[in-house]
């Protein structure tokens, strides 16, 4: 008998790895148990004041360096978190090399989560880090991102408020 299909691996648009579905429980836990987490948040943020409100809730409980990509560090003036700009394609470029030293100069991230970023976008910067780099992504997004290495799925805005409630629960 011949085995054809031995040594096959899938492959789709996204490559022969797609993303894992989490739950925001599982998710929140995650980031709890991460040494060097970066929330990526980007400036889709700020067209939901709710969505915005949990962003610094979670920045501010699990205590973790914010990446403002486009104008999305407006919302976290005065918000009480470590929040620093920077254009989100300079990132993806400094967190390939594994010699940068972060936002705060100590040390290079291990877990990247993000929120408030068009899917399209930050979908290409996850394939490049998937490619690349080591890191482990979580989108905490509305829309199931196949390039990180867990995603929420495609739910609805009222669904996803639900899900970040939780998430903060369990960080």
């Amino acid at each position: 008998m011949v085995d054809v299909i031995k040594n096959t691996q899938m492959h789709c648009s996204y490559g022969c790895k797609t993303s894992k579905a989490v739950q925001p429980n599982v998710a929140g836990k995650l980031i709890s148990k991460s040494k060097r987490p970066l929330f990526v948040v980007g400036s889709q943020i700020l067209k939901d004041e709710e969505l915005l409100k949990r962003a610094i809730e979670i920045a501010k409980k699990a205590d973790m360096p914010v990446a403002a990509t486009g104008h999305s560090i407006k919302g976290f003036v005065d918000a009480g978190v470590d929040a620093k700009y920077i254009n989100v394609h300079a990132l993806a470029t400094y967190l390939c090399d594994p010699n940068w030293t972060g936002l705060d100069g100590k040390g290079q991230y291990d877990t990247i989560i993000s929120l408030g970023h068009f899917k399209y976008y930050i979908n290409q910067v996850y394939s490049g880090l998937k490619s690349f780099s080591k890191l482990k992504t979580i989108s905490i997004d509305r829309h199931y991102l196949q390039n990180a290495t867990m995603s929420f799925g495609n739910i609805t805005p009222e669904v996803h408020v639900e899900a970040l409630d939780e998430l903060i629960e369990n960080l």
